[in-house]
């Protein structure tokens, strides 16, 4: 319906070499990410790291804003909220060291007492989760992100073909290692939140490659008198304008939540913003090049 470029004629894999080098860097930032997070180094979310949860019921409705600055005005670091606005309730996790779990809970009700006289409220439930249990989350988190990247194998292997799933399982692969290590790099903090939103970035980008994936096989089917570089770079660009339309559809949806979301959906958006912009050029620079790389001539499929 909207063509953004008419009639684009890039070498999209001639330029392959570099896309490498870059994504190679990318890649080797995400697993450097993996082993600090593994190994417990990385700046890890309560959902890993172990901390105290305590949830709060207040007499009348209270802002996060106010709570939030009871909570730093107290000295009280490295927490997340969250409200239940309908029934006047608010999550308050605080990420601490395992010595300093039985002290958080009395921190946390003086400060508010203190801090939000005018607000009564009582202590409606309180949770410890402990350092076994973050580790548990981490080795179930790389399974859920395993099983995923898997499943893409699988199901574009019996889409399209073998070669086919190779490249997309490299691509979803990278994009979830470059927004992951870019998450490191910033010091932003590693938790479910950003294992949902990889998993969504997978999901994303499996569906911008198979686009693209589908317009090659039909080239490879009809177009056989041009070489297999010729007919998938031609595809690239025949999808290239409904690529940029979807991407910045994704991308103004998820600049909208970055900026007017609030707090708890800062990271998540961020991550989602990330991945659009990486999973946009994995889809060209990346998986379409390593199908090349694979399966060369052997593209080619009998016509009925």
């Amino acid at each position: 319906m909207i063509e953004l470029i008419k009639k684009p004629n890039i070498d999209f894999l001639g330029k392959r070499n570099i896309a490498f080098v870059i994504s190679g860097i990318f890649m080797a930032i995400g697993i450097l990410a993996i082993v600090q997070i593994a190994t417990g180094k990385a700046n890890l979310g309560i959902d890993f790291a172990g901390g105290t949860a305590v949830q709060l019921k207040f007499e009348k409705s209270v802002s996060l804003h106010d709570v939030r600055g009871a909570l730093e005005g107290s000295g009280l670091r490295d927490f997340d909220l969250q409200d239940l606005p309908t029934e006047n309730k608010i999550l308050i996790r605080v990420k601490k060291t395992e010595q300093d779990l039985v002290h958080v809970s009395d921190a946390i009700t003086t400060a508010i007492s203190q801090k939000l006289p005018d607000y009564p409220y009582v202590v409606d439930a309180t949770t410890v989760i402990g350092p076994k249990v973050g580790g548990r989350l981490r080795a179930d988190a790389a399974k859920a992100i395993a099983v995923a990247v898997i499943g893409i194998l699988i199901y574009v292997a019996f889409r399209f073909q073998f070669k086919f799933g190779v490249g997309a399982t490299v691509a979803t692969f990278h994009d979830v290692l470059a927004v992951l290590g870019i998450f490191y790099l910033l010091g932003r903090e590693i938790n479910l939140i950003l294992v949902s939103a990889l998993l969504t970035i997978a999901g994303y980008s499996l569906t911008d490659t198979v686009v693209v994936f589908d317009r090659i096989r039909e080239n490879l089917k009809f177009r056989q008198k041009e070489g297999v570089e010729t007919i998938i770079n031609n595809s690239i660009n025949e999808v290239l304008s409904r690529t940029i339309i979807t991407s910045l559809t994704v991308l103004m949806t998820a600049l909208s939540l970055f900026f007017f979301g609030g707090e708890v959906l800062h990271d998540f958006s961020l991550a989602i913003i990330l991945g659009v912009i990486v999973g946009t050029y994995s889809s060209v620079f990346v998986a379409s090049p390593i199908v090349l790389l694979w399966g060369g001539q052997k593209l080619f499929t009998k016509k009925k």
